[in-house]
Protein backbone atom coordinates (compact mmCIF):
# COMPACT_ATOMS: atom_id res chain seq x y z
CA UNK A 1 0.00 0.00 0.00
CA UNK A 2 1.05 3.55 -0.67
CA UNK A 3 2.46 5.90 2.42
CA UNK A 4 3.04 9.27 2.02
CA UNK A 5 4.62 11.28 5.28
CA UNK A 6 2.98 14.18 6.13
CA UNK A 7 3.51 17.26 8.34
CA UNK A 8 -0.12 17.93 8.42
CA UNK A 9 -1.75 21.49 8.91
CA UNK A 10 -5.44 21.45 9.26
CA UNK A 11 -7.44 24.48 10.13
CA UNK A 12 -11.16 24.87 10.94
CA UNK A 13 -12.24 28.61 10.90
CA UNK A 14 -9.11 30.21 11.50
CA UNK A 15 -7.72 27.52 14.06
CA UNK A 16 -4.76 25.82 13.69
CA UNK A 17 -4.43 21.82 14.53
CA UNK A 18 -0.73 20.35 14.07
CA UNK A 19 -0.02 16.96 13.80
CA UNK A 20 3.26 16.07 14.12
CA UNK A 21 5.79 14.08 16.31
CA UNK A 22 5.95 14.32 19.93
CA UNK A 23 6.45 12.27 23.24
CA UNK A 24 4.65 9.19 23.87
CA UNK A 25 1.59 9.24 25.11
CA UNK A 26 0.09 6.59 27.94
CA UNK A 27 -2.30 5.70 24.88
CA UNK A 28 0.20 4.40 22.95
CA UNK A 29 -0.14 0.66 24.34
CA UNK A 30 -3.83 0.67 23.49
CA UNK A 31 -4.15 2.87 20.39
CA UNK A 32 -1.93 4.49 17.96
CA UNK A 33 -2.78 8.40 18.00
CA UNK A 34 -2.49 9.92 14.82
CA UNK A 35 -2.19 13.51 16.20
CA UNK A 36 1.49 12.33 17.84
CA UNK A 37 2.67 10.68 14.85
CA UNK A 38 4.44 12.11 11.84
CA UNK A 39 3.29 9.08 9.92
CA UNK A 40 -0.38 9.73 8.79
CA UNK A 41 -2.70 7.43 7.64
CA UNK A 42 -6.34 6.17 6.70
CA UNK A 43 -6.16 3.76 9.78
CA UNK A 44 -4.36 6.05 12.17
CA UNK A 45 -6.44 8.58 11.24
CA UNK A 46 -9.50 6.47 12.06
CA UNK A 47 -8.60 5.84 15.41
CA UNK A 48 -7.87 9.36 15.87
CA UNK A 49 -11.53 10.17 14.75
CA UNK A 50 -12.80 8.10 17.75
CA UNK A 51 -10.46 9.12 20.05
CA UNK A 52 -11.38 13.03 19.12
CA UNK A 53 -14.73 12.65 20.69
CA UNK A 54 -13.55 11.11 24.11
CA UNK A 55 -13.76 14.45 25.52
CA UNK A 56 -17.54 14.59 25.18
CA UNK A 57 -18.38 10.65 25.45
CA UNK A 58 -16.30 9.65 28.53
CA UNK A 59 -17.00 10.92 31.55
CA UNK A 60 -13.75 13.09 31.77
CA UNK A 61 -14.00 16.25 34.39
CA UNK A 62 -14.43 19.05 32.11
CA UNK A 63 -17.31 17.39 30.45
CA UNK A 64 -18.89 16.95 33.73
CA UNK A 65 -17.75 19.39 36.27
CA UNK A 66 -17.77 22.50 33.61
CA UNK A 67 -19.84 21.88 30.67
CA UNK A 68 -22.84 19.69 31.51
CA UNK A 69 -23.80 19.28 34.86
CA UNK A 70 -24.16 23.38 35.05
CA UNK A 71 -26.11 22.81 31.59
CA UNK A 72 -28.27 20.07 30.71
CA UNK A 73 -27.58 18.37 34.03
CA UNK A 74 -29.67 20.97 35.31
CA UNK A 75 -32.01 21.49 32.15
CA UNK A 76 -32.96 18.10 32.52
CA UNK A 77 -33.13 17.24 36.20
CA UNK A 78 -31.37 14.39 36.42
CA UNK A 79 -28.55 16.27 38.74
CA UNK A 80 -28.78 18.24 41.86
CA UNK A 81 -27.93 21.90 42.13
CA UNK A 82 -28.17 24.98 43.98
CA UNK A 83 -30.35 27.64 42.84
CA UNK A 84 -27.89 30.90 41.63
CA UNK A 85 -28.17 34.11 39.70
CA UNK A 86 -27.84 33.57 35.88
CA UNK A 87 -28.54 29.83 36.21
CA UNK A 88 -30.00 29.56 33.07
CA UNK A 89 -27.55 30.90 31.29
CA UNK A 90 -24.62 28.60 28.69
CA UNK A 91 -21.72 30.63 29.58
CA UNK A 92 -18.93 31.53 26.53
CA UNK A 93 -16.52 28.74 27.90
CA UNK A 94 -18.87 26.06 27.71
CA UNK A 95 -20.18 27.00 24.23
CA UNK A 96 -16.44 27.51 23.12
CA UNK A 97 -15.32 24.50 24.75
CA UNK A 98 -18.20 22.33 22.77
CA UNK A 99 -18.01 24.02 19.28
CA UNK A 100 -14.34 23.54 19.61
CA UNK A 101 -14.61 19.74 20.87
CA UNK A 102 -15.88 18.87 17.55
CA UNK A 103 -14.20 20.93 15.06
CA UNK A 104 -10.82 20.87 16.08
CA UNK A 105 -11.78 17.27 16.89
CA UNK A 106 -14.14 14.69 14.95
CA UNK A 107 -14.46 17.32 11.77
CA UNK A 108 -10.48 18.15 11.11
CA UNK A 109 -9.56 14.39 11.52
CA UNK A 110 -12.15 13.05 9.72
CA UNK A 111 -11.51 15.41 7.06
CA UNK A 112 -8.10 14.71 6.96
CA UNK A 113 -8.94 11.40 6.81
CA UNK A 114 -10.62 12.08 3.75
CA UNK A 115 -7.82 13.30 2.01
CA UNK A 116 -5.93 10.74 3.07
CA UNK A 117 -8.28 8.41 1.67
CA UNK A 118 -8.55 10.06 -1.55
CA UNK A 119 -4.93 10.36 -2.29
CA UNK A 120 -4.35 6.64 -2.46
CA UNK A 121 -4.67 4.43 -5.42
CA UNK A 122 -8.41 2.62 -6.55
CA UNK A 123 -7.12 -0.86 -5.14
CA UNK A 124 -5.65 0.77 -2.13
CA UNK A 125 -9.11 2.59 -1.31
CA UNK A 126 -10.90 -0.85 -1.83
CA UNK A 127 -8.90 -1.99 1.16
CA UNK A 128 -9.38 0.99 3.24
CA UNK A 129 -12.86 1.57 2.77
CA UNK A 130 -14.66 -0.30 5.78
CA UNK A 131 -12.23 2.50 7.64
CA UNK A 132 -13.80 4.97 5.96
CA UNK A 133 -17.25 3.84 6.33
CA UNK A 134 -17.05 3.42 10.22
CA UNK A 135 -15.39 6.43 10.66
CA UNK A 136 -18.86 8.53 8.71
CA UNK A 137 -20.89 6.72 10.90
CA UNK A 138 -19.55 8.06 14.05
CA UNK A 139 -18.80 11.51 12.46
CA UNK A 140 -22.61 11.96 11.99
CA UNK A 141 -23.44 10.87 15.25
CA UNK A 142 -21.34 13.37 16.89
CA UNK A 143 -23.01 16.09 14.20
CA UNK A 144 -26.50 15.13 15.00
CA UNK A 145 -25.32 16.09 18.59
CA UNK A 146 -24.03 19.49 17.33
CA UNK A 147 -27.19 20.12 15.40
CA UNK A 148 -29.45 19.61 18.41
CA UNK A 149 -27.09 21.93 20.51
CA UNK A 150 -26.71 24.71 18.47
CA UNK A 151 -28.88 24.55 15.28
CA UNK A 152 -27.94 25.14 11.99
CA UNK A 153 -24.08 24.74 11.72
CA UNK A 154 -21.21 24.93 9.39
CA UNK A 155 -20.74 21.32 7.99
CA UNK A 156 -21.26 20.03 4.34
CA UNK A 157 -18.10 22.65 3.56
CA UNK A 158 -15.82 22.90 7.10
CA UNK A 159 -12.59 21.41 7.26
CA UNK A 160 -11.48 22.04 4.12
CA UNK A 161 -8.86 24.74 3.83
CA UNK A 162 -6.09 22.31 3.40
CA UNK A 163 -8.02 21.08 0.54
CA UNK A 164 -9.00 24.20 -1.09
CA UNK A 165 -5.69 25.55 -0.28
CA UNK A 166 -6.72 29.39 1.32
CA UNK A 167 -8.14 30.22 4.18
CA UNK A 168 -11.03 32.29 3.05
CA UNK A 169 -12.10 30.21 -0.05
CA UNK A 170 -12.43 27.78 3.04
CA UNK A 171 -14.91 29.63 5.38
CA UNK A 172 -17.91 27.20 5.66
CA UNK A 173 -21.15 28.18 4.76
CA UNK A 174 -23.71 27.05 7.56
CA UNK A 175 -26.39 24.51 6.96
CA UNK A 176 -29.43 24.15 8.23
CA UNK A 177 -30.09 21.46 10.85
CA UNK A 178 -32.64 19.72 8.18
CA UNK A 179 -30.11 19.74 5.54
CA UNK A 180 -27.74 18.03 7.75
CA UNK A 181 -30.52 15.83 9.32
CA UNK A 182 -31.37 14.27 5.79
CA UNK A 183 -27.66 14.13 3.93
CA UNK A 184 -26.73 11.89 6.68
CA UNK A 185 -29.71 10.02 6.69
CA UNK A 186 -29.25 9.31 2.81
CA UNK A 187 -25.39 8.41 3.28
CA UNK A 188 -26.68 6.05 5.83
CA UNK A 189 -28.73 4.16 4.58
CA UNK A 190 -25.84 3.63 1.64
CA UNK A 191 -23.47 3.39 4.26
CA UNK A 192 -25.66 0.10 5.74
CA UNK A 193 -25.77 -1.58 2.31
CA UNK A 194 -22.13 -1.22 1.26
CA UNK A 195 -21.34 -2.72 4.69
CA UNK A 196 -23.87 -5.99 4.04
CA UNK A 197 -21.82 -6.91 1.07
CA UNK A 198 -18.36 -5.77 1.67
CA UNK A 199 -15.51 -7.91 1.40
CA UNK A 200 -12.65 -7.15 4.06
CA UNK A 201 -9.20 -9.07 3.62
CA UNK A 202 -8.29 -10.83 6.53
CA UNK A 203 -5.20 -8.54 6.95
CA UNK A 204 -7.16 -5.28 6.80
CA UNK A 205 -9.63 -6.92 8.64
CA UNK A 206 -7.29 -7.55 11.77
CA UNK A 207 -5.58 -4.07 11.13
CA UNK A 208 -9.46 -3.11 10.90
CA UNK A 209 -9.91 -4.48 14.78
CA UNK A 210 -6.57 -3.07 15.95
CA UNK A 211 -7.52 0.26 15.09
CA UNK A 212 -11.29 0.15 16.48
CA UNK A 213 -11.59 0.96 20.06
CA UNK A 214 -15.69 0.87 19.60
CA UNK A 215 -16.59 -1.60 18.39
CA UNK A 216 -13.52 -3.52 18.40
CA UNK A 217 -13.72 -4.75 13.36
CA UNK A 218 -17.09 -5.50 13.82
CA UNK A 219 -18.84 -4.47 10.71
CA UNK A 220 -21.90 -6.40 11.28
CA UNK A 221 -21.93 -4.08 15.02
CA UNK A 222 -21.05 -1.16 12.76
CA UNK A 223 -24.11 -1.87 10.35
CA UNK A 224 -26.28 -1.52 13.57
CA UNK A 225 -24.83 1.29 14.68
CA UNK A 226 -25.62 3.09 11.22
CA UNK A 227 -29.32 2.03 11.61
CA UNK A 228 -29.66 2.44 15.22
CA UNK A 229 -28.47 6.11 14.65
CA UNK A 230 -30.84 6.86 11.44
CA UNK A 231 -33.95 5.57 13.92
CA UNK A 232 -32.80 8.22 16.15
CA UNK A 233 -32.01 10.89 13.95
CA UNK A 234 -35.65 9.58 12.24
CA UNK A 235 -37.89 9.69 15.45
CA UNK A 236 -36.06 12.95 16.73
CA UNK A 237 -37.32 14.70 13.71
CA UNK A 238 -40.67 12.75 13.74
CA UNK A 239 -43.15 15.85 15.18
CA UNK A 240 -41.79 17.92 11.76
CA UNK A 241 -41.23 15.74 9.36
CA UNK A 242 -43.11 12.60 7.81
CA UNK A 243 -40.88 9.74 8.48
CA UNK A 244 -42.90 7.19 9.05
CA UNK A 245 -41.72 5.36 5.21
CA UNK A 246 -38.55 5.56 6.39
CA UNK A 247 -39.48 4.14 9.98
CA UNK A 248 -40.97 1.41 8.70
CA UNK A 249 -38.28 0.12 6.16
CA UNK A 250 -35.89 -0.22 9.17
CA UNK A 251 -38.44 -1.90 11.59
CA UNK A 252 -40.45 -4.27 9.45
CA UNK A 253 -36.83 -5.43 7.75
CA UNK A 254 -33.81 -6.53 10.21
CA UNK A 255 -32.53 -8.91 7.76
CA UNK A 256 -31.82 -5.69 5.32
CA UNK A 257 -31.42 -3.27 8.49
CA UNK A 258 -30.34 -4.40 11.51
CA UNK A 259 -29.97 -2.29 14.75
CA UNK A 260 -29.17 -3.03 18.37
CA UNK A 261 -31.39 -5.22 19.89
CA UNK A 262 -29.67 -6.26 23.61
CA UNK A 263 -27.02 -5.02 25.50
CA UNK A 264 -24.24 -7.40 24.52
CA UNK A 265 -24.96 -5.15 21.52
CA UNK A 266 -24.33 -1.46 22.91
CA UNK A 267 -22.37 0.65 21.04
CA UNK A 268 -20.11 2.13 23.74
CA UNK A 269 -16.84 3.20 24.83
CA UNK A 270 -15.51 1.30 27.53
CA UNK A 271 -13.47 2.52 30.40
CA UNK A 272 -9.96 1.23 30.58
CA UNK A 273 -6.76 2.40 31.66
CA UNK A 274 -4.36 4.39 31.46
CA UNK A 275 -5.90 7.15 29.90
CA UNK A 276 -9.77 5.51 29.65
CA UNK A 277 -10.30 5.32 33.18
CA UNK A 278 -13.33 7.18 34.27
CA UNK A 279 -12.01 8.72 37.73
CA UNK A 280 -8.18 8.39 37.11
CA UNK A 281 -8.01 9.96 33.39
CA UNK A 282 -5.34 12.71 32.63
CA UNK A 283 -8.38 15.20 33.29
CA UNK A 284 -7.89 16.24 36.15
CA UNK A 285 -9.32 12.87 38.14
CA UNK A 286 -12.23 12.33 35.78
CA UNK A 287 -15.64 11.53 36.86
CA UNK A 288 -14.45 11.31 40.67
CA UNK A 289 -13.32 14.57 40.67
CA UNK A 290 -15.93 16.08 38.60
CA UNK A 291 -18.73 15.16 40.71
CA UNK A 292 -17.42 15.29 44.17
CA UNK A 293 -16.04 18.69 43.62
CA UNK A 294 -17.03 21.13 46.45
CA UNK A 295 -19.54 18.48 47.64
CA UNK A 296 -22.43 19.42 45.77
CA UNK A 297 -21.71 18.32 41.81
CA UNK A 298 -23.11 14.33 43.01
CA UNK A 299 -26.29 16.09 44.27
CA UNK A 300 -29.42 13.80 43.90
CA UNK A 301 -31.95 15.67 41.87
CA UNK A 302 -35.68 15.44 43.45
CA UNK A 303 -37.76 14.82 40.40
CA UNK A 304 -35.54 11.57 39.89
CA UNK A 305 -35.56 10.61 43.59
CA UNK A 306 -39.11 11.07 43.84
CA UNK A 307 -39.82 8.90 40.51
CA UNK A 308 -37.94 6.07 42.01
CA UNK A 309 -39.23 6.44 45.31
CA UNK A 310 -42.76 6.25 44.11
CA UNK A 311 -42.44 3.88 41.72
CA UNK A 312 -39.93 1.30 43.31
CA UNK A 313 -37.33 1.65 41.01
CA UNK A 314 -34.78 -1.46 41.09
CA UNK A 315 -32.19 1.05 39.87
CA UNK A 316 -32.99 3.12 43.06
CA UNK A 317 -30.15 1.67 45.30
CA UNK A 318 -27.72 1.29 42.70
CA UNK A 319 -28.35 5.13 41.12
CA UNK A 320 -28.24 6.81 44.60
CA UNK A 321 -26.53 6.81 48.34
CA UNK A 322 -29.27 7.97 50.35
CA UNK A 323 -29.04 11.02 53.22
CA UNK A 324 -27.88 10.61 56.04
CA UNK A 325 -30.96 9.26 57.55
CA UNK A 326 -31.59 6.34 55.15
CA UNK A 327 -33.91 8.21 52.86
CA UNK A 328 -33.75 8.82 49.26
CA UNK A 329 -34.01 12.41 49.41
CA UNK A 330 -33.31 14.50 46.26
CA UNK A 331 -32.43 18.33 46.37
CA UNK A 332 -35.41 20.52 45.51
CA UNK A 333 -35.42 23.05 42.36
CA UNK A 334 -37.55 25.36 44.11
CA UNK A 335 -36.32 26.41 47.38
CA UNK A 336 -33.82 29.21 47.80
CA UNK A 337 -29.95 28.52 47.33
CA UNK A 338 -29.39 28.97 51.13
CA UNK A 339 -31.98 26.58 52.07
CA UNK A 340 -30.34 24.39 49.90
CA UNK A 341 -26.97 25.04 51.32
CA UNK A 342 -28.19 23.81 54.69
CA UNK A 343 -29.86 20.77 53.61
CA UNK A 344 -27.02 19.25 52.23
CA UNK A 345 -24.50 20.42 54.86
CA UNK A 346 -26.66 18.74 57.52
CA UNK A 347 -26.48 15.64 54.93
CA UNK A 348 -30.05 15.59 54.12
CA UNK A 349 -29.74 14.94 50.35
CA UNK A 350 -28.92 11.88 48.64
CA UNK A 351 -25.79 11.34 46.31
CA UNK A 352 -25.16 9.78 43.47
CA UNK A 353 -23.97 6.07 44.28
CA UNK A 354 -20.22 5.80 44.43
CA UNK A 355 -19.93 2.14 43.10
CA UNK A 356 -21.89 3.08 40.26
CA UNK A 357 -21.03 6.50 39.18
CA UNK A 358 -18.56 8.78 41.44
CA UNK A 359 -15.82 6.31 42.13
CA UNK A 360 -16.81 3.91 39.65
CA UNK A 361 -13.37 3.79 37.47
CA UNK A 362 -14.85 1.70 34.64
CA UNK A 363 -18.29 3.79 33.63
CA UNK A 364 -18.45 3.63 30.28
CA UNK A 365 -18.96 6.20 27.75
CA UNK A 366 -22.45 5.76 26.16
CA UNK A 367 -23.43 5.90 22.54
CA UNK A 368 -26.19 3.92 21.66
CA UNK A 369 -27.61 1.20 23.65
CA UNK A 370 -30.16 -1.62 23.67
CA UNK A 371 -32.69 0.32 25.87
CA UNK A 372 -33.01 3.69 23.85
CA UNK A 373 -33.86 1.50 20.66
CA UNK A 374 -36.58 -0.22 22.22
CA UNK A 375 -37.86 2.45 23.69
CA UNK A 376 -37.70 4.26 19.80
CA UNK A 377 -39.42 1.25 18.67
CA UNK A 378 -41.99 0.90 21.25
CA UNK A 379 -42.89 5.00 19.97
CA UNK A 380 -42.77 4.04 16.26
CA UNK A 381 -45.19 1.42 16.78
CA UNK A 382 -47.42 3.34 19.11
CA UNK A 383 -47.79 6.13 16.70
CA UNK A 384 -48.23 3.20 13.53
CA UNK A 385 -45.33 4.00 11.90
CA UNK A 386 -44.44 0.77 11.54
CA UNK A 387 -46.03 -2.81 12.30
CA UNK A 388 -45.07 -4.32 15.99
CA UNK A 389 -46.46 -4.28 19.67
CA UNK A 390 -45.47 -1.29 21.43
CA UNK A 391 -46.51 -2.24 24.75
CA UNK A 392 -43.86 -5.37 23.89
CA UNK A 393 -41.46 -2.90 23.37
CA UNK A 394 -41.65 -0.75 25.79
CA UNK A 395 -41.68 -3.62 28.57
CA UNK A 396 -38.11 -4.60 27.08
CA UNK A 397 -36.59 -1.01 26.56
CA UNK A 398 -37.13 -1.00 30.58
CA UNK A 399 -35.79 -4.15 31.34
CA UNK A 400 -33.33 -3.77 29.39
CA UNK A 401 -32.38 -0.17 30.85
CA UNK A 402 -32.35 -1.63 34.25
CA UNK A 403 -30.06 -4.53 33.08
CA UNK A 404 -27.62 -2.46 31.85
CA UNK A 405 -27.29 0.26 34.96
CA UNK A 406 -26.97 -3.10 36.99
CA UNK A 407 -24.16 -4.02 34.89
CA UNK A 408 -22.36 -0.61 35.09
CA UNK A 409 -22.88 -1.19 38.98
CA UNK A 410 -20.96 -4.34 38.31
CA UNK A 411 -18.07 -3.05 37.00
CA UNK A 412 -17.07 -1.05 40.53
CA UNK A 413 -15.20 -1.64 42.90
CA UNK A 414 -15.76 1.06 45.27
CA UNK A 415 -17.92 -1.48 47.23
CA UNK A 416 -19.78 -5.37 46.46
CA UNK A 417 -22.20 -5.36 43.48
CA UNK A 418 -25.65 -5.53 44.35
CA UNK A 419 -27.40 -8.21 42.12
CA UNK A 420 -30.91 -7.37 40.34
CA UNK A 421 -33.94 -8.94 41.54
CA UNK A 422 -36.20 -10.37 38.47
CA UNK A 423 -39.06 -10.01 40.37
CA UNK A 424 -38.77 -6.51 41.43
CA UNK A 425 -38.33 -5.69 37.61
CA UNK A 426 -41.42 -7.61 37.17
CA UNK A 427 -43.38 -5.72 39.63
CA UNK A 428 -41.63 -2.12 38.64
CA UNK A 429 -43.08 -2.81 34.56
CA UNK A 430 -47.07 -2.51 36.85
CA UNK A 431 -46.39 0.24 39.39
CA UNK A 432 -48.33 3.06 38.79
CA UNK A 433 -46.51 5.65 37.02
CA UNK A 434 -44.34 3.17 35.09
CA UNK A 435 -47.34 0.55 33.70
CA UNK A 436 -48.23 0.76 30.13
CA UNK A 437 -51.73 0.49 30.58
CA UNK A 438 -53.98 2.72 31.61
CA UNK A 439 -51.10 5.87 30.85
CA UNK A 440 -50.61 8.42 28.37
CA UNK A 441 -48.28 6.36 26.43
CA UNK A 442 -45.79 9.24 25.12
CA UNK A 443 -45.19 9.98 28.98
CA UNK A 444 -44.29 6.52 29.87
CA UNK A 445 -41.83 6.41 26.60
CA UNK A 446 -40.18 9.57 27.60
CA UNK A 447 -39.72 9.39 31.11
CA UNK A 448 -38.05 5.79 30.62
CA UNK A 449 -35.86 7.90 28.25
CA UNK A 450 -35.26 10.25 30.50
CA UNK A 451 -33.82 7.92 32.90
CA UNK A 452 -32.17 6.16 30.89
CA UNK A 453 -29.96 8.36 29.18
CA UNK A 454 -29.50 10.38 32.28
CA UNK A 455 -25.96 11.75 32.97
CA UNK A 456 -24.57 9.37 31.08
CA UNK A 457 -26.07 10.75 27.64
CA UNK A 458 -26.76 14.34 28.74
CA UNK A 459 -27.31 15.76 25.28
CA UNK A 460 -29.65 13.05 23.90
CA UNK A 461 -31.88 13.57 27.28
CA UNK A 462 -31.75 17.25 26.85
CA UNK A 463 -33.18 16.55 23.44
CA UNK A 464 -35.65 13.88 24.05
CA UNK A 465 -36.86 16.18 26.55
CA UNK A 466 -37.23 19.41 24.55
CA UNK A 467 -38.64 16.89 21.73
CA UNK A 468 -41.39 15.37 23.94
CA UNK A 469 -42.31 18.45 26.68
CA UNK A 470 -42.05 15.36 28.80
CA UNK A 471 -41.99 14.37 31.72
CA UNK A 472 -43.07 18.04 32.97
CA UNK A 473 -40.58 19.69 35.04
CA UNK A 474 -40.76 22.79 37.88
CA UNK A 475 -37.77 25.69 37.86
CA UNK A 476 -37.44 28.31 39.56
CA UNK A 477 -37.79 31.20 37.74
CA UNK A 478 -34.76 33.28 37.68
CA UNK A 479 -36.23 36.86 37.17
CA UNK A 480 -33.23 39.20 38.20
CA UNK A 481 -31.14 38.08 35.88
CA UNK A 482 -30.13 41.34 33.07
CA UNK A 483 -30.06 38.66 30.17
CA UNK A 484 -33.82 37.74 30.44
CA UNK A 485 -33.43 34.07 30.62
CA UNK A 486 -35.09 33.23 33.53
CA UNK A 487 -36.29 29.24 32.47
CA UNK A 488 -33.88 27.07 30.68
CA UNK A 489 -33.27 27.24 26.80
CA UNK A 490 -34.59 25.85 23.95
CA UNK A 491 -30.62 25.60 22.28
CA UNK A 492 -26.96 26.78 23.00
CA UNK A 493 -25.82 30.38 20.94
CA UNK A 494 -22.85 29.83 18.87
CA UNK A 495 -19.35 31.27 20.33
CA UNK A 496 -18.27 34.47 19.74
CA UNK A 497 -15.41 33.25 17.93
CA UNK A 498 -17.58 32.42 15.16
CA UNK A 499 -18.22 35.80 14.16
CA UNK A 500 -14.42 36.77 14.74
CA UNK A 501 -13.43 33.70 12.52
CA UNK A 502 -16.16 33.39 10.02
CA UNK A 503 -18.44 36.84 10.28
CA UNK A 504 -19.64 36.75 6.67
CA UNK A 505 -21.53 33.26 6.91
CA UNK A 506 -22.37 33.82 10.55
CA UNK A 507 -23.94 36.85 9.75
CA UNK A 508 -26.59 34.98 7.91
CA UNK A 509 -27.54 32.95 10.67
CA UNK A 510 -27.52 35.95 13.47
CA UNK A 511 -31.02 36.25 13.43
CA UNK A 512 -30.94 32.51 15.18
CA UNK A 513 -28.74 33.93 18.10
CA UNK A 514 -31.54 33.85 20.77
CA UNK A 515 -31.79 30.99 23.13
CA UNK A 516 -35.28 30.37 23.38
CA UNK A 517 -35.40 29.93 19.30
CA UNK A 518 -36.27 25.90 18.67
CA UNK A 519 -34.03 23.49 16.83
CA UNK A 520 -35.68 22.46 13.71
CA UNK A 521 -37.50 19.18 14.89
CA UNK A 522 -38.62 20.71 18.05
CA UNK A 523 -42.54 21.09 17.56
CA UNK A 524 -44.00 20.43 20.49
Amino acid sequence: MKRKLYIVLVMFAGLAVIFNSCNKSELEDLYTDPGKSTVATVENFFTGVLMSANNVVLPWYWRFFVVEQPTLGHFTQVMGWMNTADQYLVSETVTKWRWEQYYNGPMTKFRVMELLYNDLEETDQADMRVFMLAAKIFFYDQSQQMVDLFGDIPWSEAGKVRELGDLDAALPKYDTGKEIYDAMLADLESINNELASLKVKSFYAGLFADKDLLNNGDVTLWRKYANSLSLRLLMRMSDAVDVSAKVAAILNDPGKYPIVENNGENIMLDAGGPDLYATTSSMNGGIRQAMETWGQYDIAPKALCDFMVNNTDPRLEITFDPNINGEYNGMDPLIDGTTQSNMLADGLIARYDTSSFTRNNYFPGFVIGAAEISLIKAEAFEKGFATGDAKSAYNLGVEQSIEFYYAINATGDYREPIAMDAAAVAAYLLAPGVAWDGNDKMEMIATQKWINSGLGSMTQTWSELRRFDLPVFDFLPDNATASGQSLPPMRWLYPSSEKALNESNYNEVVGTQDMDNKIFWDKN
